[in-house]
């Protein structure tokens, strides 16, 4: 079931004996060239006299001779097959989609859902995301006129096969609605694929990220070794010095973080100045948002901290109540690591736990102890002014401590992103090892516990060297490699490809290269070796597909031949199944294709939207911080008598049949939508938000609540996330 060999059991040396020196003079893998030592003739014009004079320096030339390229109906022509005798446990996942290119391509294991024949005659990968793209989509009898008048229910009702049929499903053109015909011509299978998340957190995780993030790999030294890796700066690196202000927490992180709500956060002046704190609380002197800016001749050239003063705060904690915390001491320190508070604090309720092991706080310690927390308050109260900058790892829980809110928080949980995504946030023990390459938190677990005052300054260590080296370091790549990363540095060549120095496989690097709509610079994309973005519509996608492949003329951007793996992404039909921007799916209205879309019916392109990234942005584009540049103009065209869907389909599989026509043979091509539809999943977490920024207000009362989260809603949010998860591929070898 894998790769036939195309090494002999000789060995190389034994290869190379029977080959003339011409030949063996001419085997470098790479075009530049190499050197190697020839010994002089009578004839060259050397002089005898010492051994050195004996030996000249000669260029070896590369070898330009081209490969035969294996024929379809030869024995050794590539293959990726489903074998029906093979059992499945579980649908593949998109982690899957990436390790089968890894393997074709690189250092990755075979894969054990299929058989891939011949590996080392591949040539090119082709990987195409096709957000909206469905399974039911595909059934012959589909009704495209009515396909969006489903409702709540839709995700499910939209899937062919049950939730336990992992088995891929054969395509034939007879099965199929005549516009989508051009996929049996290209696959054998339609794959049921699901994608990452998490069903206890009714989250998923984005299909970009998950197919373009490959495990890190692990060198021997490193397997004995517990904890992260510490990070190496890529090659190529650039500083881009940031300010501090960049990595202040917006109002949206601020509420899904968990901080209670500050008044000077409230849109409403009424709502402000009614404001109420809760029994205890207090909130710092801030009246407006924009209080915290500094005037820019205060601002020194250069500085990170842009005029303001930044302090880290951490607090250890101890039991007075089941699931109860109160405060036992607060370490604050200042920007240059100086300690400007460490107190004991005597709780107000008894203690039933001292949690010493990781507080390090012990009954001796605190039975002198008569500060209380309404000291701390008053001191801190003083201390902090609305140019002030808090710093702590997850916060939220030393300010609920504090029973304090103040609107200007760095939170390293937040900065220093989780490839999972929120929820999920990494320990300061780990990013302390990662990012700083030192151990903290040593007494964790033991009689000693924490230390607040290293936790803190290992806080403002992390924030200043972001700032130094700039948002997009450590930025979600922490327990992964990027792809396109991996490939150039493993990629794998064979005699196909590099003559008989290749033989067995030779990690020689891929060219790479990313295709997408908008400013895909500052995105995932952003590594590979060519950035082919700004598309406005799929056409300009596999525009850019061909140019990927096949290569300029003259060489200027994408080299002669072309790359040899290519990721794009399609948008039209994610735009207009309403992904792009997803539109809420309400029980009591059908769901539409976005306004936009119908009012460019009546233009060229029916399909490309203007959007508003701000707040209509879809989980793969939030992932690729996207911005939408369609401008509902381009060169695509369809039949205006057909439903928009069923026009966007045939768009859709018409493009890809052309790509597929245009791949020079021994090409894998894949075809993926990420997920299923997200839009209920996405209305549910947004209900969630607005009920978790409301019950966080203080003040705020049950029955005032717009929104409530019950049981019921949560169970309803985990369920739409399941459905979400279902997506589809298809897997095919030109």
């Amino acid at each position: 079931m894998d790769e036939q060999m195309t090494g002999s059991t000789n060995g190389s040396a034994a290869t190379e004996s029977v080959m003339p020196r011409e030949s063996r003079e001419s085997t470098s893998l790479r075009s530049e060239p190499s050197t190697g030592d020839k010994r002089s003739r009578s004839d060259d014009g050397q002089q005898d006299g010492n051994d050195q004079s004996e030996w000249q320096t000669i260029e070896r030339r590369p070898n330009k001779k081209s490969k035969k390229t294996p024929k379809p109906d030869g024995s050794n022509y590539p293959s990726i097959t489903f074998s029906s005798q093979a059992r499945l446990q579980s649908k593949i996942n998109i982690n899957q989609l990436r390790d089968l290119v890894l393997y074709i391509m690189a250092d990755a294991t075979a894969p054990q859902w299929v058989s891939v024949r011949h590996r080392p005659h591949f040539r090119k990968v082709v990987t195409i995301l096709v957000p909206g793209l469905e399974e039911a989509m595909f059934k012959p009898t589909v009704d495209f006129v009515a396909y969006h008048k489903k409702t709540l229910v839709q995700a499910a009702e939209r899937l062919i096969t049950s939730p336990d049929d992992y088995y891929p499903r054969p395509l034939t053109e007879s099965g199929l609605p005549d516009v989508l015909k051009p996929f049996a011509r290209m696959f054998s299978h339609l794959w049921p694929v699901k994608a990452t998340g998490d069903d206890r957190q009714g989250r998923m995780h984005s299909p970009i990220t998950t197919f373009l993030t490959a495990p890190a790999p692990k060198s021997s030294e490193d397997k004995g070794k517990k904890g992260p890796k510490p990070v190496r700066d890529p090659q190529g690196w650039q500083n881009a010095r940031t300010s501090i202000t960049e990595f202040v927490l917006t109002p949206e992180q601020y509420v899904e973080n968990g901080f209670f709500v500050h008044p000077c956060l409230l849109k409403d002046q009424q709502q402000r100045e009614a404001f109420k704190n809760q029994e205890g609380w207090v909130h710092t002197s801030v009246d407006k948002f924009e209080d915290g800016n500094a005037p820019e001749k205060e601002i020194q050239h250069g500085s990170v901290t842009a005029g303001r003063e930044v302090i880290a705060i951490d607090c250890e904690m101890c039991m007075t109540g089941e699931k109860e915390f109160s405060l036992t001491r607060i370490s604050v320190v200042s920007w240059d690591g100086t300690v400007l508070m460490d107190e004991l604090v005597k709780p107000d309720k008894p203690i039933i736990d001292y949690v010493t092991r990781f507080s390090g706080i012990t009954k001796e310690m605190l039975d002198p102890v008569t500060t209380t927390l309404k000291d701390i308050q008053t001191r801190l109260l003083a201390l902090i002014t609305p140019r002030t900058i808090l710093i702590g790892h997850s916060l939220d829980s030393d300010m609920k401590a504090l029973k304090m809110t103040h609107p200007f928080i760095v939170d390293t949980s937040v900065i220093f992103t989780h490839p999972k995504g929120h929820p999920f946030k990494h320990s300061l023990k780990w990013l302390a090892q990662k990012y700083l390459n030192k151990e903290v938190q040593k007494g964790g677990g033991t009689s000693i516990g924490h230390d607040s005052i290293e936790d803190a300054r290992t806080c403002l260590d992390l924030v200043k060297k972001k700032c130094e080296k700039g948002k997009a370091w450590a930025a979600g790549e922490a327990s992964g490699e990027n792809l396109f990363k991996r490939l150039s540095r493993a990629g794998t060549s064979y005699k196909a490809q590099g003559g008989t120095q290749a033989i067995g496989g030779v990690a020689t690097g891929k060219v790479t290269a990313a295709v997408d709509w908008g400013d895909a610079t500052r995105s995932v994309c952003s590594v590979a070796d060519v950035v082919l973005d700004g598309c406005t519509c799929d056409a300009d996608v596999e525009a850019g597909v061909l140019r990927a492949v096949q290569g300029d003329p003259d060489g200027s951007v994408v080299k002669g031949g072309g790359v040899d793996f290519v990721w794009a992404r399609m948008r039209e039909l994610e735009a207009l199944q309403g992904w792009w921007n997803q539109n809420r799916l309400d029980a009591s209205e059908e769901a539409s294709p976005p306004k936009e879309l119908e009012e460019a019916a009546a233009k060229s392109n029916p399909f490309a939207a203007k959007t508003e990234s701000d707040d209509k942005t879809s989980a793969f584009s939030k992932d690729l911080n996207f911005e939408a540049t369609g401008t509902g103009e381009s060169t695509c065209t369809t039949e205006p008598a057909k439903p928009l869907l069923e026009n966007c389909l045939g768009s859709v599989a018409d493009r890809l049949k052309r790509i597929y026509d245009s791949l020079p043979p021994c090409t894998a091509f894949i075809v993926y939508s990420g997920s299923g539809d997200p839009r209920e999943m996405s209305r549910l977490q947004n209900m969630h938000t607005q009920w978790k920024r409301e019950y966080n207000t203080p003040g705020m009362k049950w029955d005032q609540l717009s929104v409530k989260w019950t049981d019921r809603e949560e169970q309803a949010l985990k369920k739409a996330a399941m459905q979400a998860r279902n997506g589809i591929a298809f897997i095919g070898v030109k």
